[in-house]
């Protein structure tokens, strides 16, 4: 009986502790709850004020992206002391209204994409060229072997830019009448790219990566702008934007960056960095030990004037 009543005693006082605990952290949580949200808010503004000191620069799933990516992945942005943030898109047009609306401060794109830009009101300036380039694609199943067989089928690309050029080009020299072939909007390169793999669409405009994808799927190639004599890839930047000198010296670092990344790529082979990159570009892991290694990146190269002509051109008859 004594037993009982002191282990009674003890169970009580135990559960009169575990209270008397969760009553003081009920307490205790009560206080810290409210110095979170004080340095929640906080980490807010620091993180606004920082961002926007920043130097934001918008890029997409594509080969030419790649020098500004490794440059971030490898802190050669760090180790230069600028802070760059990079802004990863699935579609071009994304990374344009981000520049447009001041949202990043430079933006990898196409000269028709940035002509448009301008067009529009918008300053822009051309820091570099880049490697971009793209193929025009069928299906492996369909039975479209010339580009005269595209008349009264559906091509994908983005309106306004480089790929709507080039579906134009391809029409041209097929000598078709441009209504008999049916442009299709579809912005996402991994959209487009599955929409080959699935034959839902006629034919299409890819990018690299995606167009060695599509190689190695055995779809069929009907163009290759490497063969044109067409650049058509930059990176650009609204230079009212860039116009002081704590911008102007990020502009500068990040050139060295820019430059530095380029030989990494060329001296390591783009399966090295593409295989650290993957889930962005979205390559698998069979796929990445297939991908060519010829692509050569160039330091930072003002784009030609003949190149801008064209994109200013083609936009006129628009």
């Amino acid at each position: 009986m004594i037993t009982f009543a002191q282990n009674y005693s003890t169970t009580t006082m135990r559960q009169s502790l575990m209270i008397l605990l969760s009553a003081l952290l009920m307490l205790g949580c009560g206080q810290s709850y409210e110095e979170q949200k004080q340095t929640r808010r906080q980490q807010l503004r620091q993180h606004l004020r920082s961002d926007s000191a920043a130097l934001k620069v918008a890029v997409v799933p594509t080969i030419d992206c790649l020098p500004v990516l490794v440059a971030s992945e490898r802190h050669f942005f760090d180790s230069l002391g600028v802070d760059v943030r990079i802004r990863r898109f699935n579609e071009q047009m994304d990374g344009d209204t981000a520049i447009a609306n001041r949202r990043v401060e430079m933006v990898v794109s196409d000269l028709v994409r940035m002509e448009r830009l301008a067009q529009k009101g918008m300053p822009v300036e051309y820091l570099t060229a880049t490697n971009a380039h793209w193929q025009l694609f069928t299906n492996r199943n369909q039975r479209i072997r010339e580009l005269k067989q595209l008349d009264d089928k559906m091509v994908a690309m983005t309106r306004y830019s480089a790929t709507d050029l080039l579906a134009d080009l391809a029409v041209d020299s097929a000598k078709l009448k441009a209504e008999r072939v049916f442009k299709v909007q579809f912005n996402d390169v991994h959209i487009r790219l599955r929409m080959l793999q699935n034959n839902e669409m006629d034919a299409m405009l890819l990018p690299e990566p995606q167009a060695t994808i599509a190689r190695l799927g055995k779809h069929r190639m009907l163009l290759d702008t490497r063969r044109m004599d067409l650049c058509l890839g930059v990176v650009a930047y609204n230079p009212k934007v860039m116009a002081d000198k704590t911008r102007q010296k990020q502009l500068k670092a990040f050139e060295k960056a820019y430059n530095r990344a380029c030989d990494s790529i060329n001296a390591k082979g783009t399966r090295h960095y593409l295989s650290q990159l993957r889930s962005y570009y979205r390559i698998e892991p069979q796929q990445v030990d297939s991908l060519l290694d010829k692509v050569r990146f160039q330091h930072i190269t003002k784009p030609r004037e003949k190149d801008i002509d064209r994109a200013r051109a083609w936009l006129k008859k628009q």
